[in-house]
């Protein structure tokens, strides 16, 4: 390492050469010796010196002083001074400088190594604080959100390209304008007295929120959708505001359009299957929690098919855009119409009444009504055609709950109106109807397996860049007794759609914390990290603190190695909950893990104040990294985020050395994968 070099600016020559023999003998490099403030400038110029040694008086021409501050006008090139005066006028002058040290003649060599040792100290830091923050500007200046920062009356002292250009603004033109201007809510009261932002009366309201959405208005006058998070920034004596926002001008509009392709039906602009069944949840919900009866109406276009081939396909779904028209006009506002595809279409009729007869006697009259609307004549392509439809009906109340159920129930009374000669409605047979109902053996063998006690746990590992384990996450199993290992993927959905997940789950954390207990009393296991995945069901349970509460005290299990996984999804529903969970859970020391992060979608806000300890990079973006260049800047990314919010960052289906050593290069912390370990039993993965 090069020592660093000094240059000497004094006009007393035996000084000079004194001061020349004590940096040499304290390891430093003399660049060179001036006697003139006109030749330091011209030296500090030429040979760059990482320190200049400044006598303040030079004789005749420039001083000290003036020099320091040529030579600090071409590069901010530390200077300490060097006087035999102490005067508060010279003193004063030469904070203009801005040096690093000043000391006063005559001085000991201790003196001086102390007084350069703190002024290299000082320039270090300085250096590191520039860096910082530039850093910091570069990160902004990248960011999709804008980052305004306010002083105490509200009034904008920085912002970044995106903030500017998400209101319309300039970068300059931004500045000083007063947040009520971006921001309608907080523009000042008329006639009241100019106040502290914390004082207006919107502040607060806002501050409250974790994550609130306000309107915004841009420099135009138009008005914008806003993600808008804020916290305090300390600035010596005061207090200053960051907001960020975010525009949700296309990620609502995007959520429309999606919402639009996902649940509507493009031919008919009717509800589509999906549409359909987020309706038929809702009528379960408000029948159960109104003690009303429904009904769901399955209808099928009799002879479509030959209607199609004799006419054509577009007369065809003329035929099908008219049938929905119809059946619409049969029905009141709040039922819904929905084409379930291709000559299917229901109908869902909400609120009949608490009388059963009653309400079957309105379904009746509703479907009597659809089948006259739906046999009067149609014109498609200049020829009439009659149609007709076979109707089949059901009732619902509080005591149904399976949405698959009343489908099936539906689909099988049509057939049975089809089978009476079509043209027709038809309630299902009793009979019938309590076979379909009847719960499909998966599900039945899926309570009588928790009742029995054939899950099992297995565990994969978990390990860090020289392939040393740090823990393992624990998976479940079915050991079925006629079909062996079960994987999660044939009963996990049915778990959930039938709650019989809260048990399961519940189980999933027992034994996991009664197998840590086990392994934090083994010296090579006793700092291993147990992760456990945490359904969304679950968590939104409201005893779920509680329960992970009494289960970490009946276990004994060490809170501080306990890691749940939390998957993005759960995060977007009811945020301040949300966070309130985490923290609570935190406070026993448990660590959160955002499992499959970048599957969905987590804002910056949002990621940091949701305080993870861990990212999960998702198998999806693993098993293509080494040949998909968007799979390795999206991983990079990931592990960008999760280092500076102090986040560890771990990779999920790592399967090839390959997928390794990239994930490595990129500053993954750790990993998970075939290539390290399969899931295993604990006496298998620790005989391994």
């Amino acid at each position: 390492m090069a020592k660093p070099s000094i240059l000497i600016v004094e006009d007393e020559t035996i000084i000079a050469r004194d001061l020349q023999d004590q940096l040499q003998t304290l390891g430093y490099t003399v660049a060179a010796q001036a006697n003139t403030g006109e030749q330091a400038v011209q030296l500090a110029g030429k040979l760059a010196p990482d320190l200049v040694l400044m006598d303040i008086k030079l004789g005749a021409g420039m001083d000290g002083i003036a020099a320091a501050l040529a030579i600090r006008a071409q590069k901010p090139v530390p200077v300490v001074f060097l006087s035999a005066y102490a005067a508060e006028e010279i003193l004063q002058r030469a904070q203009l400088a801005e040096p690093y040290g000043y000391m006063l003649k005559p001085f000991s060599e201790r003196e001086l190594a102390t007084t350069l040792q703190m002024a290299f100290y000082k320039q270090k830091a300085e250096q590191r604080e520039r860096d910082l923050r530039q850093h910091s500007q570069a990160i902004l200046a990248h960011m999709r959100e804008g980052v305004v920062t306010l002083d105490p009356h509200g009034l904008v002292t920085s912002a970044n390209p995106s903030a500017a250009a998400m209101f319309g603004y300039s970068a300059e033109a931004i500045l000083d304008l007063h947040i009520g201007q971006l921001l309608p809510m907080l523009a000042p009261e008329a006639d009241a007295a100019p106040c502290l932002l914390c004082q207006h009366p919107a502040w607060l309201a806002l501050t409250q929120t974790p994550h609130s959405e306000p309107v915004g208005v841009r420099q135009d006058g138009t008005t914008l959708p806003l993600g808008l998070t804020v916290s305090d920034l300390p600035q010596g004596l005061q207090l200053h505001t960051i907001c960020i926002f975010d525009d949700l001008s296309t990620q609502q509009l995007a959520a429309a359009q999606l919402h639009s392709l996902t649940f509507t039906d493009a031919l008919t602009g009717l509800p589509n299957r999906s549409g359909l069944m987020a309706h038929l949840h809702g009528a379960l919900l408000h029948a159960a929690q109104n003690q009303q009866w429904g009904a769901l109406l399955f209808l099928d276009l009799d002879h479509f098919r030959q209607a199609n081939e004799m006419l054509g396909p577009g007369c065809g779904d003329e035929l099908l855009r008219e049938a929905g028209h119809r059946l619409l006009a049969c029905v009141r506002a709040e039922d819904t119409v929905a084409h379930f595809g291709g000559d299917e279409f229901m109908v869902l009729l909400g609120a009949l009444g608490t009388d059963q007869a009653t309400a079957a006697n309105r379904a009746r009259a509703v479907a009597s009504k659809a089948l006259q609307a739906l046999s009067q004549p149609y014109s498609l392509g200049g020829l009439h055609y009659k149609s007709s439809a076979s109707i089949g009906l059901v009732l619902f109340d509080s005591h149904l709950r399976d949405v698959d159920e009343l489908l099936k129930t539906a689909d099988a009374a049509m057939y049975q109106a089809k089978a009476a000669g079509r043209n027709a409605a038809r309630f299902y047979d009793p009979a019938v109807q309590a076979m379909v109902l009847a719960r499909t053996s998966l599900e039945k063998d899926l309570e009588r397996a928790l009742a029995a006690h054939e899950f099992v746990l297995h565990y994969q590992l978990q390990v860090n860049t020289q392939g040393v384990p740090l823990g393992a996450e624990a998976l479940v199993r079915w050991q079925h007794p006629q079909r062996g290992l079960v994987m999660p993927g044939e009963f996990i959905a049915l778990a959930e759609a039938t709650r019989l997940i809260l048990p399961l789950g519940q189980w999933v954390l027992e034994t996991a914390c009664q197998q840590l207990t086990q392994w934090t009393q083994r010296m090579d296991t006793s700092n291993w990290i147990m992760a456990v995945n945490v359904s969304a069901l679950q968590f939104a349970q409201a005893d779920f603190v509680a329960s992970v509460t009494n289960t970490l005290a009946r276990s004994g299990a060490n809170p501080q190695r306990l890691e749940l996984e939390l998957t993005e999804s759960m995060l977007l529903e009811d945020l301040p909950a949300v966070l309130d969970k985490i923290a609570r859970i935190r406070a026993l020391g448990v660590r959160f893990s955002l499992d499959d992060f970048g599957t969905g979608y987590s804002s910056l806000a949002h990621l940091k104040r949701l305080g993870m300890d861990q990212l999960k990079i998702d198998q999806s973006f693993v098993r293509d990294l080494n040949a998909d260049p968007e799979g390795q800047v999206i991983a990079e990314t990931i592990i960008y985020l999760g280092h500076n919010f102090g986040m560890q960052v771990i990779a999920e289906g790592v399967e090839t050395e390959a997928q390794y050593q990239l994930l490595a290069h990129l500053g993954c912390d750790a990993f998970q994968g075939y290539l390290f370990a399969k899931p295993a039993a604990a006496e298998s993965l620790l005989g391994r």
